[in-house]
């Protein structure tokens, strides 16, 4: 009913209480292809399904290196993807100029949670049309972290933003007590079961379409693409079966 009257910027409340452009905007992060991310009390995983425009076209970039503590996984508008990683590659690059450190991870998702805020509350702008998941490791022990685009962050131990992401979130409620004490090599498995579940019917993960990342103690950050995904996927059709016997 009041949609038409409020929806024309991302500084009007509608009598509901809803800003309707946020609301878009979180719609954008649902058309994306699924990302899923993961820790455990040593490393911390991103596994993501790439998407390709069309046969003739390479796939897109899913997962971002920001530092070498810190990456990203993208859902959503990519070029508003791009925009967030310079800016968060500029806050790591300044940390590491003025202050001698690292970014904390921490610090690095509210810079971005108040940079995407303030887009809700100025006339003229709009909310970033993109979701993200956030992981680093820093003096504290592995983090992840989800960005949306209202601005709220929030730290989880797995969490899934995307299509069908719902299918991989109940895969991670149902195992994340165990995350803690798995290894790296177990835990990136882990993310590729629950990955498999956002998939549509007929399709499945190859090494084509997907992307991993992974961070922590004494292992950079490091993203796997093509046939460096292909032991890990080896691993999770292994698992599977050994699962059906």
């Amino acid at each position: 009913m009041f949609r038409n009257q409020y929806d024309n910027d991302a500084s009007t409340w509608s009598p509901q209480g809803c800003i309707f452009q946020v609301d878009y905007a979180s719609e954008a992060v649902k058309q994306g292809t699924a990302v899923v991310g993961l820790k455990s009390k040593t490393h911390v995983v991103l596994v993501a399904v790439k998407r390709s425009p069309s046969e003739l076209a390479s796939y897109q970039k899913k997962i971002i290196r920001i530092d070498d503590h810190m990456g990203i996984a993208v859902a959503g508008l990519t070029s508003d993807a791009r925009v967030l990683s310079n800016y968060l590659r500029t806050e790591a690059m300044r940390s590491k100029m003025v202050y001698g450190r690292a970014l904390p991870v921490g610090r690095a998702v509210s810079a971005i949670g108040d940079k995407a805020q303030t887009n809700t509350q100025e006339y003229g702008r709009r909310p970033y049309g993109v979701g993200l998941l956030v992981i680093g490791h820093d003096d504290t022990g592995p983090h992840l972290y989800e960005f949306s685009p209202s601005g709220i962050v929030s730290e989880y131990y797995g969490y899934s933003i995307g299509a069908r992401s719902q299918s991989a979130r109940t895969n991670l409620e149902r195992n994340f007590e165990r995350f803690e004490e798995l290894s790296l090599q177990e835990l990136v498995v882990q993310g590729l079961r629950a990955l498999r579940d956002t998939m549509p019917q007929g399709k499945q993960l190859d090494s084509m379409n997907t992307s991993i990342g992974f961070v922590g103690m004494d292992t950079k950050m490091t993203i796997l693409d093509g046939d460096g995904t292909q032991p890990y996927l080896d691993q999770l059709d292994e698992a599977e079966a050994m699962d059906t016997e």
